[in-house]
């Protein structure tokens, strides 16, 4: 087993189904891997911004991670705009991104770039594989932390030989903490807002934005009178016929 192999095991192990991927020629062993091992379905995208928008979708509907695969630091400069955006929607996303051999950094490819540069600000956790030793507990870890309450972008720089290089075994999924528990004392000031007699809104976000949680907010709403609202791009919204009615602040709020 190689490193690849045991790091597609460990996503699997932790319950990533799909990986959308746009790969060059250093993530050759990580495709093959895709391939060998059972429980991961792979789907190309012919770009990676299209491989990172759908990485989004996914995250946002399934609520849980899908795997991406993208070469070196211009692909993940090309997908950069869609992981913005599930940035911004606290999307569960499991970033990989190839990179040149370790020892082939000194040479400074073509292709060469400061891949951490360009991960940093669109990933809540960032980290590069040293060793097909640890490429699986890094990737346990990676799943672990994009699955961290609200969620986030996990990136994984996979260099080719930690890729290509022989591994031990893949690493079981890490438990995933859940969200922190909302204070007695902010519970009160909410309610003691409500309560002030003057015009009032609330402002719904996330997991609230969910069918239970609208309903718990329209109760509210019915008994205070405050107008219930959510942001205009809102990542996921439950509607229809019988659920709670939200207002979207307009884009231009003036």
């Amino acid at each position: 087993m190689n490193g690849a192999e045991s790091l597609v095991r460990t996503l699997v192990n932790a319950g990533v189904e799909v990986c959308f991927s746009n790969p060059g020629t250093s993530e050759m062993h990580f495709v093959a891997a895709l391939d060998k091992v059972e429980g991961m379905r792979a789907i190309l995208g012919l770009f990676e911004g299209a491989v990172t928008g759908m990485a989004d979708g996914y995250g946002r509907m399934a609520e849980k991670p899908a795997a991406t695969l993208l070469h070196l630091g211009p692909g993940l400069a090309n997908g950069l705009a869609n992981l913005h955006n599930a940035r911004r929607a606290s999307t569960p996303i499991v970033n990989i991104v190839g990179d040149h051999a370790t020892y082939h950094a000194q040479y400074d490819a073509p292709l060469a770039s400061d891949i951490m540069g360009f991960a940093r600000p669109v990933s809540g956790w960032l980290h590069s594989s040293n060793s097909p030793k640890t490429v699986a507990a890094d990737g346990a870890r990676a799943v672990q932390a994009a699955m961290q309450a609200p969620g986030q972008i996990a990136t994984l720089v996979l260099p080719a030989d930690t890729a290509w290089l022989e591994a031990e075994h893949a690493a079981p999924a890490l438990p995933v903490p859940g969200p922190a528990a909302v204070s007695r004392e902010a519970v009160d000031a909410a309610a003691k807002a409500l309560k002030n007699g003057r015009k009032t809104a609330i402002l719904v976000r996330g997991q609230a934005l969910k069918e239970e949680g609208l309903a718990l907010a329209g109760r509210i709403a019915a008994a205070s009178g405050a107008r219930i609202m959510c942001d205009t791009f809102a990542p996921r919204l439950q509607r229809g016929a019988g659920r709670v009615a939200i207002e979207r602040i307009p884009y231009f709020a003036e």
